[in-house]
């Protein structure tokens, strides 16, 4: 075989990038996805065709095309599929030149992804594995012998099981669903992969060309299967989606797909999109992808029910009537008539109800789910006004079953959107505040669901106490309908707490709440985010802290109903937010405010110290521990150590604590958390300056999250320091190597004399490099006067806490407590100080302006 000399190649390898290139101008000044992929297609089809010439192979080897470069569909830097296609097993002069021709093809910068096979070989290997098969589907030739190419094609079409290739790739879908989430709606989804993706559009066409129809949404629509709206609906979202991708193969200068990050910025820029005091241009272009998919996974609910019908045409259809307007077919809820919606609108939301009130149904039959999707515009004001609509709207919440389902079927179908206009904005409405993982309308429906799981009886053993409070609260569907609204209001600008409120009123209103619910359902809106505030930045076993919530909650059925909606909505934002410590807090805070409640809002300082120690003392009798003996600590403390702390942690510092009160040296002691999920870290020594700090850059160095701090100082100096932490991510060891590894390392830590020695800063995550949080600091008064609250909000990472601490230390300022929360990315930490310089407002300015600095390194 005559090689292309050395310049030859450069030339094809700089004539070929320029080509590339110009097709990058001409897509960025045109925006048409469709025609650049095919010009790209048709480019490289030309560059692979001039070395073929030159490979010798011309009469004994065919070159195809397969998969999405078979398919004309070539993104920048997608993989280039071939198949060399050989009439019989290659000789090894053909293996030769075979090989001579692909190493070619990479000399002149093309990325291939290639198999060498024949005829047979193909046939054998596609009935084995319906990637392959799905892979040889999309084929056509670009150079070399076409009988070979032909053959093989009819054959693959004879052997080809049609049902067995529909039931191969919709099982293939719901796996690929799987493992992106289940939802697109994750932070960084992928484009081609995640649920309304573009591997949702080619799974239907595939299984088009499979059974004949056809391999284009023309064809689809004149076979019937798709109507000339929807087709319009489904190539204005392939080709957003097409954009999409182009775009982010050539931000990033290589083959990706997922929406990182990293570039959801450039690529709203790109897109020509504009931050506003709103919203982002990340965002604009996130929900734009999000919208585009969420019709992809509609038709494509619609499109496969439509083709199984086709394949599985001669299957008896086994009937049940329900009413006059519905009936049940093979499983799933059918119309008797196919202008019932036109004729009654009201159906469209009873076809939902007579879905929860027949579980046994698996969803929508394919013409009645047809009917539905293009029903949806008779869901105006009208439609919204009419008092039977309504009730039914109102009915869903009410019935006993298959809410969750429910809900995410309206919003799938757009449904849920169109009947309340506000939900609608928030469809696919990212949110970067670094913990909520899924869109607005997502979180949404997740926090629904969970409130929905805590009433059922299958998940008792999960949520034993929210089982309890919910299946005892009287007319639940005021919780859900919080839970529908509690977010609706976000990315309007200004507090969408307080616009959620209007929304909520409007709605309970219009649907004839009683004034008591839909007063409760309006305080739940406005007040949703509280009860996790109070528990997680402020002391909840300070009687007054506890008092004041209690006053805000005022009833116990706001208090219960509050609860449950706090726990539901953090455990809705993602995995990662929700901890058994959370948990702890706001149960503790839950039952604390309840007894407050109950004895009528009276706060008895001296009854609940009282209660506090003798709780201790028998729990100290538990132990073993002679009476008296914690007299001698004790009479050490005063009234604010008692009241800052449970009477699990008094009993346990007595424990320790009674034979040490004059300790010479540091005495470190740790347990293993109630919740099992961190460390409890007890510090007692003399008291002494940067303590604090020491203590916090100990815990930085060795990656354990802070996440609760009490500090105290006894009567006679001495530094009576708690510290619940979390165990590093990743860490295998055993619990007790973990306390002695503490217990030891941070005694001697303690005891050394010097600099203080900070942890380096560490990396930040991906998340908060592209999406930073601007630092935040305020320092007011607290409600009694007596200390100040200093409230910092800023990006996490290592070593945080080390650094703020240490500038109170240089400022002279004692801390008191500290409340760390982390969600996500995000730190939001509350400190209770005091110092000499509070009361100036110059040192104020200067100790604002230091934490700043610290915050930013």
């Amino acid at each position: 075989m005559s090689s292309p000399a050395a310049d030859s190649l450069a030339r094809m390898r700089q004539d070929l990038a320029g080509k590339r290139q110009a097709l990058t101008g001409q897509y960025r000044e045109q925006r048409n996805p469709q025609e650049y992929l095919k010009r790209h297609s048709q480019t490289v089809d030309g560059a692979l065709q001039a070395l073929w010439a030159e490979s010798g192979l011309d009469g004994v080897a065919s070159l195809i095309a397969v998969g999405g470069y078979g398919r004309g569909q070539l993104f920048p830097h997608s993989d280039i599929d071939l198949l060399v296609l050989l009439d019989q097993p290659p000789s090894p002069e053909v293996g030769e030149r075979v090989g001579a021709f692909i190493s070619l093809l990479w000399d002149v910068g093309l990325e291939i992804g290639h198999s060498v096979r024949t005829v047979e070989e193909c046939l054998t290997e596609a009935r084995g594995d319906i990637t392959i098969e799905t892979n040889l589907l999309e084929n056509r030739l670009i150079a070399g012998d076409a009988a070979p190419w032909r053959r093989m094609s009819i054959l693959l079409d004879r052997q080809r099981d049609p049902l067995a290739f529909f039931e191969g790739k919709t099982q293939e879908q719901q796996q690929r669903h799987t493992r992106h989430f289940g939802v697109g709606n994750n932070l960084e989804p992928n484009i081609k992969e995640s649920p309304g993706g573009l591997r949702d559009l080619h799974t239907i066409l595939w299984i088009s060309k499979a059974i004949g129809l056809g391999d284009n949404w023309d064809a689809l629509v004149r076979r019937g299967i798709l109507t000339l709206a929807e087709a319009r609906l489904i190539k204005h979202s392939e080709r957003q989606l097409l954009g999409l991708r182009i775009e982010l193969h050539l931000l990033a200068h290589r083959r990706e797909d997922r929406l990182i990050f990293d570039l959801q910025q450039q690529l709203g820029r790109a897109l020509g999109l504009q931050d506003t005091p709103a919203k982002r241009a990340s965002e604009q272009a996130m929900q734009l992808y999000y919208r585009a998919a969420k019709t992809v996974n509609q038709l494509n609910g619609i499109l496969l029910p439509n083709l199984r019908g086709r394949i599985y045409s001669q299957v008896p259809r086994v009937t049940q009537n329900l009413n006059e307007r519905f009936y049940s077919v093979n499983g799933m809820l059918g119309i008797r008539q196919p202008d019932v919606f036109e004729k009654y609108p009201s159906a469209i939301l009873e076809a939902f109800l007579m879905l929860q009130r027949n579980p046994e149904l698996s969803g929508f039959a394919p013409r009645m789910l047809r009917a539905l999707w293009h029903a949806r515009s008779h869901i105006n004001e009208r439609f919204r006004n009419n008092p039977r609509n309504r009730e039914l709207f109102l009915q869903l919440f009410r019935e006993p079953n298959g809410l969750t389902r429910c809900l995410r079927r309206m919003n799938l179908y757009g449904v849920l959107g169109r009947y309340l206009p506000n939900f609608g904005h928030i469809v696919g409405q990212m949110q970067h505040d670094l913990f909520h993982v899924y869109t607005v309308d997502e979180h949404i429906l997740m926090v629904v669901r969970n409130l929905r799981r805590f009433a059922s009886s299958a998940f008792t053993h999960e949520y034993p106490l929210m089982s309890r409070l919910i299946n005892d609260f009287e007319r639940p569907e005021t919780l859900y309908l919080a839970g529908l609204f509690h977010d609706i209001a976000k990315g309007r600008g200004g507090d969408h707490s307080t616009l959620g409120m209007a929304d909520a009123a409007d709605f309970c209103r219009q649907h004839g709440l009683s004034a008591e619910d839909g007063e409760l359902v309006v305080w739940l809106v406005g007040q949703h985010l509280t009860m996790s505030s109070v528990a997680q930045k402020q002391d909840i076993y300070d009687p007054e802290t506890v008092r004041r919530f209690a006053e805000l909650a005022g009833t116990p059925r706001r208090l219960t109903a509050l609860y449950l909606l706090t726990v539901a909505d953090i455990r809705g934002t993602s995995p990662k937010v929700w901890n058994a410590w959370k948990a702890k807090l706001l149960e503790d805070l839950y039952h604390a405010a309840m007894r407050q409640l109950v004895r009528g809002g009276q706060l008895d300082v001296a009854s609940e110290l009282e209660e506090r120690k003798h709780q201790a003392q028998a729990l100290l009798r538990l132990h073993a521990v002679p009476s008296g003996v914690e007299a001698a600590l004790w009479q050490e403390l005063d009234t604010v150590y008692f009241l800052r702390h449970e009477a699990k942690e008094i009993a346990w510092h007595a424990r320790l604590l009674n034979r040490f009160v004059h300790a010479d040296g540091p005495l470190v002691r740790a347990r293993l958390s109630d919740d099992h999920e961190g460390i409890q870290v007890l510090i007692y020594t003399r008291d002494r300056p940067e303590l604090f700090a020491r203590a916090c850059a100990f815990f930085g160095r060795t990656h354990y999250s802070i996440a609760d701090a009490k500090v105290y100082t006894t009567r006679h100096g001495y530094a009576l320091d708690t510290f619940h932490v979390f165990v590093p991510e990743h860490h295998d060891g055993d619990y007790r190597d973990m306390i002695n590894f503490i217990e030891f390392e941070l005694a001697e830590c303690l005891r050394q004399e010097g600099e203080l020695n900070l942890p380096a800063s560490g990396r930040i995550s991906r998340h908060l490099k592209h999406f930073p949080i601007t630092p935040q600091i305020l320092i007011r008064p607290d409600d009694k006067a007596s200390f100040y609250v200093l409230s910092i909000v800023a990006g996490d990472r290592p070593g945080l806490l080390a650094r703020i601490a240490k500038v109170l230390s240089d400022y002279r300022m004692n801390v008191q407590s500290a409340k760390i929360m982390t969600l996500g990315s995000r730190a939001e930490d509350s400190f209770l100080i005091s110092g000499p310089g509070l009361n100036d407002d110059k040192t104020v300015l200067a100790l604002e302006n230091a934490l700043l600095t610290a915050l930013r390194l």
